[in-house]
């Protein structure tokens, strides 16, 4: 079902999404999949990539699936980062500018802004969809709709799969 109010791209990538979850043999399949879909078909989205709490550390989110630049940040305890503050409190979190927020953990000088979107399975916060843009305030209202519809997909392909620690593991570039 198309939502009247996202872009034809967002509502494009959501089908193509759905599509790909209920194919996908595996988490971080998916994942892949996912990231490589949102790099191709919204090239202003910079950087985008997944971070799952590590099963072992549940206080701890582990990179998982990305495209763009390598980035040293490939554990971040929740009590750290924009990363962390989102997936501390169960909400999305929209930065406009990260030079201003204290909270960023640099991980680009071209970076000016970010979005975090927790993704739920079984009520519980399990990850995040992270991405960043060389563009200051880049992220609207329909940014945020159309990526919190993708982590539900994600959250929903999590719930109707065995084992979610299938995402925690060596992080990689696409």
């Amino acid at each position: 079902m198309a939502d009247p109010q996202l872009t034809l791209e967002m509502n494009d990538l959501l089908v193509e999404m759905r599509g790909m979850a209920s194919a996908a043999p595996s988490l971080r399949s998916l994942q892949d999949c996912i990231v490589r879909a949102i790099a191709e078909k919204l090239p202003r989205y910079n950087w985008t990539g997944f971070y799952m709490l590590d099963p072992m550390e549940p206080e701890t989110l582990v990179l998982g699936p990305f495209v763009g630049d390598p980035t040293p940040h490939v554990r971040i305890p929740i009590t750290q980062g924009i990363c962390g503050a989102a997936a501390a409190s169960g909400e999305t979190v929209v930065v406009d500018d990260v030079n201003a927020d204290p909270r960023y953990l640099s991980c680009s000088i071209r970076t000016k802004s970010e979005i975090v979107i927790p993704i739920y399975a079984h009520g519980r916060v399990v990850g995040e969809i992270d991405i960043d843009s060389h563009t200051p305030a880049a992220f609207t209202l329909l940014d945020r709709s159309f990526l919190e519809e993708a982590a539900r997909i994600v959250g929903g392909y999590i719930e109707r799969s065995a084992a979610p620690a299938d995402s925690v593991g060596p992080h990689q570039s696409l």
